[in-house]
């Protein structure tokens, strides 16, 4: 398997970042009991959907990564 060249430079990319979020609110999602009095109901489950969303829109979207 080889990686594209921009490979080094792949956290510049909001898709990544997004997706990276929602992987993080998704590991989160475990914990959300001990939570249940501080966050309103649904309100998680609206963000994680609100940034996976994202994460799609934004990766067909062109993206620059700087050229070396």
């Amino acid at each position: 398997m080889k990686l594209v060249p921009e490979a080094k430079h792949i956290s510049r990319l909001w898709s990544v970042r997004l997706a990276a979020i929602s992987a993080a609110l998704a590991a989160a999602e475990a914990s959300l009991p001990m939570w249940e009095a501080q966050v309103p109901d649904g309100a998680f489950a609206a963000l994680s959907s609100l940034v996976a969303i994202a994460a799609a829109v934004a990766r067909v979207i062109k993206q620059d990564l700087p050229r070396e």
